[in-house]
């Protein structure tokens, strides 16, 4: 009898303890790569491209694409902030449930006027995101972003930089890598597992 009182009282322990753990990120149909289980980035505070201090835990709740850019790239960022414009069409009524996030490798030049003048242009719900030199640096290295700027003899420059962008679930978890060149349908399909 006491051995049936204990082991009932385990049993209700351990089913009590079950209930109180955090639960498992749920297992995703992803066109992309999962990156749920790596500890890759983290909060950050930069300026959006109205002057406005922004972190990335103010977007908690929707589902956050992060993609690192800059405002003079000829091909990589414009094709790529226009997926993600095309993403947010598809999405319809849920597109105000995600929030695209631009953030420059390029901060001598993207200033909040110049991002204000760039970002909104794909869709006016996302945001430019900028800060000096040592901040973007911080943020990069966070998401093990490379960027190295390529000058002529002119003093003109370009930026190579990695062309991926991120998806956050609503808790502010980062899912899933997206490769450049990503087709907007399966940036869609992603983003609406992350919002289910």
């Amino acid at each position: 009898m006491r051995f049936l009182l204990r082991f009932l009282m385990l049993s209700c322990l351990l089913a009590a303890l079950a209930a109180c753990a955090p639960p498992a990120a749920a297992k995703l149909d992803l066109k992309g790569t999962d990156m749920s289980e790596t500890q890759l980035g983290g909060d950050f505070s930069l300026t959006d491209h109205l002057g406005k201090s922004r972190k990335l835990t103010d977007f908690s709740g929707k589902v956050v694409a992060l993609f690192f850019g800059y405002t003079h790239c000829p091909d990589v960022c414009p094709t790529t902030m226009l997926e993600y414009a095309t993403v947010m069409k598809k999405l319809g009524a849920d597109a105000d449930k995600v929030q695209v996030l631009f953030v420059t490798v390029d901060p001598e030049r993207d200033t909040s006027a110049v991002l204000a003048a760039y970002v909104p242009h794909f869709d006016a719900r996302f945001v430019g995101l900028s800060g000096t030199p040592a901040q973007i640096d911080t943020v990069k290295s966070a998401y093990k972003v490379v960027a190295q700027k390529v000058g002529d003899p002119a003093g003109a420059y370009t930026v190579d930089h990695s062309a991926g962008s991120y998806l956050f679930d609503k808790s502010g978890k980062l899912r899933v890598y997206e490769a450049y060149g990503t087709p907007a349908d399966s940036l869609t399909h992603d983003i609406r597992q992350l919002l289910r």
